[in-house]
């Protein structure tokens, strides 16, 4: 199947899956993750009207979406991998939302690099839900702490709460738990899902689901 076809596949499985779970049928918005693909691929989806994308890389994006975006004024692009305090500045430029503020050396350098540029730039907190030592995240504990450094200390914008459950395990629980965290710190949306789970994520409430090989095959 097409890249387009494939793209209103995915969404016709998450609306289905949000009518199951008794939620509205747009409930949840598709980023299309387009990391290590060629340009040729995102604008194939941009050309069959997609307009959210998701990079995990910085310097990886820098190459691929300034005309892109110059291109089409709507396209939404979110940062949904590691950020390293020194790329801070180039991320702030060019991601609308970023969705990996993971530790307070971080989020005081987003804060800087925010008020400098006076961009807007919507925000959220990964959170390390299983725990896992290897995986980026604050950990559910710590997340109280850390959503009033982030709002209080640095003023930033934090609309949602993201994350990665462990690969083996199944996904609900950790779904469930995000949902749980976000409502008890008052955060309103929730970035949980990818091609293997998008379905599950989407009944348990997630707002965004981050989706590569579904839409664009399985990458070399």
């Amino acid at each position: 199947m097409s890249i387009g076809g494939n793209l209103d596949q995915v969404r016709s499985r998450i609306k289905q899956a949000a009518v199951e779970g008794g939620l509205p049928p747009d409930q949840a918005r598709l980023i299309a993750v387009s990391k290590t693909l060629p340009v040729e691929d995102i604008e194939t989806a941009l050309q069959a009207g997609h307009r959210l994308f998701g990079e995990n890389r910085v310097q990886e994006a820098q190459t691929k979406f300034p005309a892109l975006k110059a291109a089409f004024d709507d396209l939404e692009l979110h940062l949904i991998g590691p950020l390293q305090s020194n790329k801070a500045r180039d991320a702030v430029a060019l991601f609308d939302v970023i969705q990996t503020v993971d530790r307070p050396k971080i989020a005081h350098a987003l804060a800087k690099e925010i008020k400098q540029q006076g961009r807007s730039v919507r925000l959220f907190i990964q959170v390390n839900v299983g725990q896992e030592p290897q995986k980026a995240g604050i950990a559910p504990k710590e997340l109280g702490e850390f959503v009033k450094l982030c709002r209080d200390t640095c003023g930033l914008d934090i609309v949602g709460l993201m994350c990665i459950p462990p690969v083996e395990a199944e996904p609900s629980p950790f779904f469930v738990l995000l949902n749980q965290l976000a409502k008890a710190h008052h955060i309103d949306q929730l970035s949980m899902g990818m091609s293997a789970d998008f379905e599950t994520a989407v009944q348990f409430g997630a707002h965004y689901v981050r989706v590569g090989t579904a839409i664009f095959g399985a990458r070399p």
